[in-house]
């Protein structure tokens, strides 16, 4: 499913056109990135966490010459799917 399915799902399932629901559905998913680059998390029960992890500085290989390169630390989004959305799954 991509983001036009998902925006119809919403609209057939929640009564709402088309245009409402793109818009509810880009709302979501900016307060959940605005809430990851803050540093927090976002719980929804039942689905799951969103969080952020810091992944710290380490050293690699370039896979094309074998050079050793620095690879810089950074942060990473993580998703832990919540006992509802397992089930569901399952």
């Amino acid at each position: 499913m991509n983001k036009a399915e998902l925006i119809d799902a919403v609209a057939t399932s929640a009564n709402l056109t088309k245009t409402d629901a793109g818009e509810a559905v880009d709302a979501i998913f900016d307060s959940i990135s605005k809430a990851l680059a803050d540093g927090d998390s976002v719980s929804l029960v039942g689905f799951g966490t969103f969080s952020v992890s810091d992944r710290a500085a380490r050293s690699g290989r370039n896979p094309r010459t074998g050079e050793t390169i620095s690879i810089a630390a950074t942060r990473v989004p993580k998703f832990k799917a919540g006992k509802g959305l397992k089930d569901a799954v399952n």
